[in-house]
């Protein structure tokens, strides 16, 4: 790392997280100017940045994302998702607290289907109209939604970004997801409710003649079109059972999620135009970006002197490296978005694996992805899905302030975080 290209390429990366962190410019100009200068210092080519399975763009990545997006945009002009939001209030007799706990499990679970930010950017809409019907605050309802789809999504493969790169680059399955991050994510989404019912204590007030109104309205009335919902779920529990199935079929879940996008465009009546419509490009852009700045790094020897630098202060103590990947991994989370975060340290933690003997499902991918996955929630930058839900928020005129989240997602993050620690020394080192 003595040449000048590895410092420029530090330069670079730096100064691109600066940006991102400010928020000074929009982070996909940020990642993508990144991208750019280290094409142009020569830290990277188009080869090792468009075709290296190592050090160049993840399509596995790019293309699971698209072919989500496209399902959840078709199931999104269904009305499905405002169904669901009208029948759990009326299911909780729009009592507050009953209406924050039936939208914080619908959320959880459909973050571990779809992906979290996906998952928010429907039910926040919805929940502003529930609040505003219920004379209820809206921020603690936000707020808990996107704690919840950050927990939730942590149970899949599919649920949170860092799972999807954790995933590609440690040849993880769907399946090994389920058995070894559900499980956890369950429990604290169990804790969640209980501390939102401490934390937003004077939040739940009932109005009886709103309550009234509410559960007075019609869900079915919400689905606009009962047949592309039935083919719609056809086509997601496909999706899902192919992902499940990985094993077995040996199909890449970027694969599986394209061909059921294809499917479902190719048997409804919806325009392929109106579903690109609804896909988040700018993330997609901000990926590659993302992963062409983190390859200057590979390229350039970066990645490898910092993992030998890490791998020789661990060593073999793996209950000491977990616990300090896992601790530093929710703090680093929290400060930076938690998607560049694991980008970042993938490879990182690939090289670390290595070291200590082990492969692709072993305890330092699981703490990463703990320690990422629950660090997001610490502050209102800590991962895209609080992002977009401020986003909205303050477009419906309810903003919630940085600190006004951060306030409450520290708490939810040093209890859940406390948590996986345990999880992590019970499963993997004492009952092992």
């Amino acid at each position: 790392m003595n040449d000048w290209h590895s410092w420029a390429a530090i330069v670079v990366f730096v100064g691109a997280y600066a940006l991102i962190i400010s928020e000074k410019i929009h982070r996909v100009a940020a990642a993508l100017g990144g991208a750019a200068l280290m094409l142009a210092i020569g830290a990277t080519d188009d080869k090792s940045a468009f075709y290296s399975e190592h050090s160049g763009v993840d399509w596995n990545v790019i293309f699971l994302l698209l072919g989500m997006m496209m399902i959840v945009g078709v199931l999104k002009k269904t009305g499905m998702f405002e169904y669901l939001a009208i029948w759990s209030v009326k299911r909780a007799k729009a009592r507050p607290f009953r209406v924050m706990v039936m939208l914080i499990v619908i959320t959880a679970m459909a973050s571990a289907l779809l992906d979290n930010v996906t998952t928010v950017l429907l039910i926040a809409p919805v929940t502003l109209l529930v609040c505003e019907r219920l004379a209820l605050p809206a921020a603690p309802f936000l707020i808990a939604e996107v704690l919840a789809s950050n927990i939730g999504g942590a149970a899949t493969l599919v649920g949170d970004p860092p799972n999807i790169i954790i995933a590609s680059r440690a040849g993880l399955t769907f399946n090994d997801f389920l058995v070894h991050m559900a499980p956890l994510s369950a429990v604290l989404i169990l804790v969640l409710i209980a501390l939102c019912r401490f934390l937003f204590r004077k939040s739940f007030r009932y109005d009886e003649k709103r309550a009234a109104e509410v559960m007075a309205l019609e869900e079915r009335e919400a689905i606009h079109d009962p047949r592309l919902l039935v083919q719609g779920l056809v086509v997601l529990a496909l999706v899902v059972a192919g992902f499940v199935l990985h094993p077995v079929l040996h199909y890449e879940p970027s694969v599986v999620a394209l061909l059921g996008a294809g499917l479902l465009v190719a048997v409804s009546s919806v325009q392929t135009g109106d579903v690109l419509r609804e896909v988040e490009w700018p993330t997609l852009a901000f990926f590659a970006g993302l992963f062409i700045m983190i390859g200057g790094l590979i390229e350039t020897g970066v990645i490898s002197e910092i993992s030998k630098t890490l791998a020789d202060a661990i060593g073999d103590n793996e209950l000491g490296g977990s616990m300090i990947l896992l601790s530093a991994s929710a703090v680093l989370s929290g400060i930076v978005d938690n998607i560049p975060y694991v980008a970042t340290m993938a490879p990182i933690t690939s090289d670390l694996v290595t070291s200590m003997g082990g492969d692709g499902d072993h305890v330092m991918w699981w703490a990463l992805a703990l320690g990422a996955d629950l660090g997001g929630n610490a502050t209102a930058i800590g991962a895209s899905a609080n992002v977009v839900v401020l986003g909205i928020a303050e477009r419906s005129r309810q903003p919630i302030s940085f600190w006004q989240f951060t306030k409450y997602g520290l708490v939810v993050t040093t209890a859940t975080v406390g948590l996986a620690a345990a999880y992590v020394w019970l499963r993997y080192f004492a009952l092992a």
